[in-house]
């Protein structure tokens, strides 16, 4: 049990049986350590201040003295606070006069609800012997408030009974001090109330008596006006003691609530700590409420559980709106929001098994304009802390290209740290935004996709201007796109249309640049194409030897894009050989003519076989230099159509100025090139009209192909 506070609750009143033997100064003393003081003063009437006689006559006057009695009972109550405060002016200026000696009947109703509280089959007029004989103060002080409380009714409606008899007429000064004096008290009670309700959740253990003192005050009131009206009349208004508990219950809640974080939150660090103490202090604060507080209540009958948890709910609400208030910067307004949302709002905050809920949902802990407002100011400062992220990130690769360092090899694939970071960074702030609420987890989801969607152009720009470009980076990159865009694309659908466009054309860039490096490397050797030191020489070993070591390096990359680049490498040979075919330095006849294409027909075998067995599927290539081959080979004139026929239902992209270039290599008569060019515009036209003008897709060769005009005007004159 908590030990008795020091206090003076003011001017002591005597019990009823005193009242009528001269009143003589009564003290009353409280345990403090060793010390006693006096608990109470009386108050000389003669020397009251000039603004408390006034209001005391003030109020003496104001209702004729034929009213009701139960009037000016209320109105003594109604104004204690008034009247506590003029009388603190001059309670140091002598001691109190007598009261007076008569003594009405108690209000039946009011006496046995409180009777039946303190001694259950007492009767309503008797006092517990241990009680008589003591004052007002005293009953206060040793915290027996239903035996004080019982006094201060018998005092009040005497004390009104007598001025409804018009006792006070000659002497209204009287009335005014004996009010004050009851007014005084029912103030101490009150505080003495408020004491017992904040010393509850002190260091020192719960006081269970004085807890079921408190209940039985209420109870009685309550008891005795089990359906009050509303006309203001104290003695026929209950719950004043009800309000006046919870009031302090509240005040404590709050007082706690802030002493749990009463430094500067400085920085995110500072106001995590400061939440952390808070919740602390709240949680242990209501398990000693729900094993301590709320079984001394119930003992008497009255239940408190739903109150503290009401009250310790609203005092939270309130430090974190004011938190709220001077929040900054991402990380503060998120430690709020997490507070708020996973922390107090989670089913094991309060640590206790088999704790009650409220009858009642609890209000949200934070009002609806406040919660949008942290939430809106949080997305703003993310923003920028995103975009400052994907900044970091360009950084920490650039710092990589400048150290010339190399692409790691994990799992038999070029990885690159862009495509973790970049992912983790996403995940983390959706997955954050996901624990406080699902709106907020959209909003965090499209701030990342476009912030990624503007951070892949720049990435790619710095990174093909810069010195660090190579076949290893570039397959590092190919793969990182695309581990981005499955990953990505398949964890959040919701954003394809943000991510596919931006993270698609950084790949298809990546890959040209790829092959375009193989593109520079082989471009020369071409040129040995249709020449004489070409039927004599073996000029297509060290082209191969180039696509091997290209391949390579496609070992590394994700088999989708390395077979998209590899059937494109594919693609560049046949028809850079074409091309060199159809543009020709060196004019082949009779024999040469027949070893040309013989040694075509060779390097077609050659470069499908390679390509085939570095794994493309790019078949359709196969035909284009062999048929080509065969026109040029073709001893029996009459075969030569059935040869462009195959060529054009295998190429549609072909033109008839190609099929003119592939005539004049093979440097027919000019009546037969005049049939043969007939017979492939009607081929042509009628694939066009077939394939709706539009070679299957990407299956296009020929249309790449550009043959000089030179070459019109040699199929004319021959």
């Amino acid at each position: 049990m908590s030990s008795p506070r020091t206090e003076t609750p003011g001017p002591e009143l005597q019990s009823p049986k005193e009242a009528e033997e001269p009143q003589t100064p009564a003290h009353s003393s409280r345990q403090t350590g060793s010390r006693k003081e006096p608990s109470g003063h009386r108050v000389d009437g003669t020397r009251l201040g000039l603004g408390t006689l006034k209001q005391a006559f003030s109020w003496a006057s104001q209702r004729a003295s034929t009213q009701v009695s139960k009037e000016n009972a209320g109105l003594l109550r109604q104004s204690s606070c008034s009247l506590f405060r003029s009388l603190r002016r001059a309670l140091d200026e002598g001691p109190a006069a007598g009261h007076s000696r008569a003594t009405p009947e108690v209000p039946s109703e009011v006496m046995n609800a409180v009777s039946q509280q303190a001694s259950p089959g007492a009767a309503s007029e008797e006092l517990k012997p241990e009680t008589e004989g003591k004052s007002v103060a005293d009953l206060i002080t040793e915290r027996q408030l239903l035996a004080a409380l019982e006094q201060l009714l018998h005092l009040e409606t005497r004390l009104v009974a007598e001025k409804a008899s018009r006792t006070f007429e000659q002497d209204p000064t009287a009335f005014a001090r004996r009010a004050m004096d009851v007014c005084l008290h029912y103030d101490g009670l009150a505080a003495e109330i408020g004491a017992i309700v904040r010393e509850t959740l002190g260091a020192d253990g719960v006081d269970a008596a004085a807890l079921a003192e408190l209940a039985h005050v209420v109870r009685a009131e309550e008891e005795a006006h089990p359906a009050p009206p509303d006309d203001g009349d104290f003695l026929r208004t209950p719950r004043r003691w009800r309000q006046h508990w919870e009031e302090a219950v509240r005040r404590s809640a709050q007082e706690r609530v802030r002493q749990s974080g009463t430094r500067e939150a400085e920085g995110a660090s500072g106001l995590a700590q400061l939440l952390v103490d808070l919740g602390g202090v709240v949680r242990r604060d209501l398990q000693k409420v729900w094993q301590e507080v709320q079984p001394a209540y119930s003992a008497a009958g009255f239940p408190a559980w739903e109150v503290y948890l009401r009250a310790f709910h609203g005092a939270v609400a309130q430090r974190l709106q004011e938190l709220a208030r001077d929040a900054r910067g991402c990380e503060q307004l998120y430690l709020l929001l997490d507070w708020a949302a996973n922390v107090y709002g989670s089913s094991d905050f309060l640590g206790t098994p088999g704790l009650a809920l409220p009858t009642e949902p609890l209000p949200p802990l934070l009002a609806p304009d406040v919660w949008a407002r942290l939430e809106s100011d949080y997305t703003s400062f993310l923003e920028a802390k995103i975009a400052s992220c994907f900044d970091r990130i360009l950084q920490l690769e650039q710092s990589r290209w400048a150290a010339a360092e190399g692409p790691e090899v994990l799992q038999g694939l070029y990885r690159a740290p862009l495509s973790t970071d970049v992912h983790m960074l996403v995940a983390e702030h959706v997955k954050a935004a996901g624990a406080i609420s699902a709106e907020l987890e959209a909003t965090t989801l499209r701030i990342c996709t476009r912030a990624l969607g503007l951070f892949v152009p720049r990435f790619e720009k710095a990174f093909l201007a810069s010195e660090a470009v190579s076949d290893p980076h570039l397959g590092a990159y190919i793969n990182a796109c695309e581990e981005l865009r499955t990953s990505l694309l398949s964890r959040y659908p919701g954003t394809q249309e943000e991510l596919e466009k931006p993270l698609a054309a950084a790949t298809c860039s990546f890959q040209k640049h790829l092959l375009r490096g193989l593109q520079r490397d082989l471009q020369p050797l071409f040129r040995a194409v249709w020449t004489r030191g070409w039927l004599a020489g073996d000029w297509l070993q060290p082209l191969m030897d180039k696509v091997v070591v290209f391949a390579a390096h496609l070992q590394h990359v994700a088999r989708p894009r390395a077979q998209e680049t590899l059937q494109e490498a594919h693609r560049f040979v046949v028809r850079e050989y074409l091309a060199q075919a159809l543009r020709p330095r060196e004019r082949f006849r009779g024999m040469e003519r027949m070893r040309s294409s013989q040694k075509m027909s060779l390097d077609a075998q050659a470069i499908g076989d390679t390509f085939q067995g570095l794994g493309s599927e790019a078949t359709w290539l196969d035909q284009a230099i062999q048929c080509v081959a065969e026109i040029l080979g073709e001893t029996y004139k009459d075969d030569i159509q059935r040869h462009l026929e195959t060529l054009i239902r295998s190429y549609p992209d072909i033109r008839q100025d190609h099929v003119q270039a592939i005539l004049a290599l093979r440097r027919l008569g000019r009546r037969r090139n005049q049939h043969l060019l007939q017979h492939a515009r009607d081929l042509l036209r009628a694939a066009a009209g077939a394939a709706g003008a539009e070679a299957p897709r990407g299956r296009v060769l020929f249309e790449e192909i550009k043959v000089p005009s030179a070459m019109v005007v040699l199929i004319t004159c021959v």
